[in-house]
């Protein structure tokens, strides 16, 4: 498995660090707790995102694109992190911003990510719910090329296998840092949602015959189809790095207990985790991903499915900017 044959762009900050948490393990009083702070990636504040569009962004260049495309929800982490890195890159970009929550508040649909969007120069159109917005963007590439550009269109998420690449090579990282930290870990768990992040990391800790199992803490998709997403773009993936077969079905889980009341709609789990990380440990979630994947976690913990003397890894896909596009689901008024 030889990574550096594909072409990339150094976007990053790497690798993110690999910290203890030990306030929130003793609340929780189960496993030992760890966080990869992906967070910490530094594009336009970070995110898991930027992993994958080191990967995607050099095979934007490599074929001549001069402006790039993607969709994502309003409060999309990926799609601000693309319009980040085009202007890092002097690329247009150009963005498709899906109404997938009904809210309405000035706060969702002007601030946080799609402040951001607009910092970075991306231009932006909308559409509502419902909609294939894949099929959407091709539309909207059809039309750039027709005026002569030379679009190269991103899958929501950064999903495909060319974007997996990205947590691949975060799950090498992770794993020479345990080995240098001298730490036997026995799980990690991370939100999951477009597929991308944890089909490339199976694929990497597969490959690497980690034997450390991984959970996804689903944040839309019902548990089967899911599941079925991560791995088909797991084996797509495999396949790229020329490895195939190194994936087999029962190496992805996923568990979609946490969605709560739909895609970017946190639930009362989710406001409780982003609470409780943000009091014991300083760390900052998102209502989307990373707050959902939390809440999962702390569930799971008091369940007892991951128990005292087991050590567990939590991945951080970033997010905390679209906080700021939540304001409505905080009683701030009456805590400040």
């Amino acid at each position: 498995m030889n990574l550096a044959k594909f072409p990339r762009v150094r976007l990053a900050h790497l690798p993110t660090p690999l910290e203890p948490l030990p306030r929130l393990s003793a609340a929780l009083r189960g496993p030992e707790i760890w966080i990869k702070r992906d967070d910490c990636t530094g594009l336009s504040t970070g995110g898991n995102k930027t992993r994958k569009l080191e990967f995607l962004m050099a095979e934007a260049l490599a074929q001549g694109a001069d402006i790039v495309l993607t969709q994502g929800a309003t409060q999309s982490n990926h799609a601000r992190q693309t319009a980040a890195a085009a202007a890092r890159l002097g690329m247009d970009c150009h963005l498709l911003l899906e109404d997938r929550t009904g809210y309405n508040h000035p706060n969702y649909k002007y601030n946080g990510n799609v402040l951001l969007d607009v910092l970075h120069g991306a231009s932006i159109e909308h559409r509502g719910p419902g909609l294939d917005m894949n099929a959407e963007m091709e539309a909207v590439a059809e039309r750039l090329r027709a005026d002569g550009r030379r679009p190269y269109t991103i899958p929501g998420g950064g999903s495909n296998p060319t974007g997996a690449l990205g947590y691949v090579n975060c799950a090498l990282e992770l794993l020479g840092q345990l080995v240098d930290l001298g730490l036997d870990v026995n799980h990690i768990v991370t939100a999951t949602g477009s597929a991308g992040t944890q089909a490339g990391l199976i694929t990497g800790l597969k490959a690497m015959n980690a034997q450390i199992a991984l959970l996804g803490i689903g944040v839309r998709a019902p548990r089967a189809k899911q599941e079925e997403n991560v791995f088909d773009l797991a084996v797509r993936t495999a396949g790229k790095l020329g490895c195939p077969g190194v994936v087999v079905r029962e190496d992805v889980v996923a568990n979609t207990d946490y969605v709560g009341p739909g895609y970017g709609v946190a639930a009362d789990s989710t406001l409780e985790a982003i609470d409780m990380f943000a009091r014991t440990e300083a760390i900052l979630l998102d209502p989307v991903y990373s707050g959902k994947g939390a809440a999962g976690l702390i569930d799971l913990i008091r369940k007892g499915r991951f128990t005292s003397g087991q050590r567990v890894v939590f991945l951080h896909t970033g997010g905390a900017i679209g906080l700021t596009g939540y304001t409505h689901e905080f009683d701030v008024a009456s805590r400040a």
